[in-house]
C-alpha cells in the first residue's frame, strides 16, 4: 500500500454520518449524536491532494424511529493517485448511549470497509466519541479507539479532537486534530459547514468546504467539498 493511500484510508475510516451542524460526514473527528429519528441522509465527499491524487466517498445512512440510539448506513469509498486505486465498501454504525443535551454525550461508532477488488479488508474501526457542550453555539467533540488500516502497521490506537462553533448565517466552523499510534502519524483539518434554513426548517441540507494536512514534509495537503442531504 502506498503512502498516500494509508494518509487518507486515515481520514476515511471514521464513517459515522452526521446530524445537522454536526461533526462526522467530511469531518474525520465525530461526534456522540446520531441522525434524527425518523430521518435518513446520503453523504457525498470529494478530496483532491496537491498534486493530484484524490478520494471519493458516497455514504447513506439512516436512524428508526423505534430505535431513536442508533444510526445504521454504509458506505462506498474509492480512492486513487498515479499508480493505485481502489474501491471499498462496507457497514458503518454509531449507537448513542447519552445525548448531548444531558451535558455530556457519550456514543460509539463502529464501521469496517472491504477491498473490492482484492476481498481484503481494508478498514475497520471501533471508536468511543465524547461531545462536550460548552453553550448552545460551541461544542468540544473527543474521539479515542481502536483502528485497523491495512498496511505495515494495521492495528493502532486512534485520537482526535476537534472544536467546533456556529458563527453566524447559518455556518459552523470545525477546526480538529487527531493521530495514530504507534507509527505517530499526525494531522489537522478546518472549515466551514453551511446549513441553510430551508421553509422553516434547518438541517435538510449541508455544504462542507475544508482544508488539511498532516504534520510532516512529505505529506500533501488536500482539499475536500461535501455535500450532505437529508430525506
Amino acid at each position: 500500500m502506498t503512502r498516500f493511500a494509508l494518509l487518507w484510508l486515515l481520514l476515511a475510516f471514521v464513517l459515522s454520518p452526521p446530524r445537522a451542524n454536526a461533526a462526522g460526514g467530511v469531518h474525520v473527528v465525530d461526534d456522540s449524536e446520531v441522525e434524527t429519528p425518523g430521518v435518513c441522509h446520503l453523504e457525498s465527499w470529494v478530496t483532491r491532494f496537491i498534486p493530484g491524487d484524490g478520494y471519493l466517498n458516497l455514504a447513506p445512512a439512516c436512524t428508526f424511529e423505534r430505535i431513536p440510539f442508533l444510526e445504521v448506513g454504509a458506505a462506498f469509498q474509492h480512492y486513487w493517485d498515479q499508480t493505485v486505486g481502489t474501491e471499498l465498501f462496507g457497514p458503518a454504525m454509531k449507537i448513542n448511549f447519552r445525548p448531548e443535551s444531558t451535558g455530556v454525550g457519550i456514543g460509539l461508532g463502529l464501521a469496517a470497509g472491504m477491498d473490492l477488488r482484492s476481498g481484503e479488508l481494508g478498514l475497520a474501526s471501533l471508536i468511543m466519541l465524547v461531545t462536550v457542550p460548552i453553550d448552545p453555539k460551541v461544542k468540544i467533540n473527543l474521539n479515542a479507539g481502536w483502528s485497523y488500516l491495512q498496511g505495515d502497521v494495521p492495528d493502532a490506537f486512534f485520537w482526535g479532537g476537534q472544536f467546533e462553533a456556529r458563527v453566524g448565517w447559518d455556518i459552523s466552523l470545525m477546526l480538529e486534530v487527531f493521530g495514530r499510534a504507534p507509527n505517530g502519524l499526525m494531522g489537522t483539518q478546518m472549515g466551514l459547514r453551511y446549513t441553510p434554513t430551508m421553509k422553516g426548517r434547518e438541517g435538510w441540507f449541508d455544504f462542507d468546504l475544508l482544508a488539511g494536512g498532516f504534520f510532516d514534509a512529505v505529506s500533501p495537503r488536500f482539499f475536500t467539498v461535501g455535500v450532505t442531504i437529508r430525506y
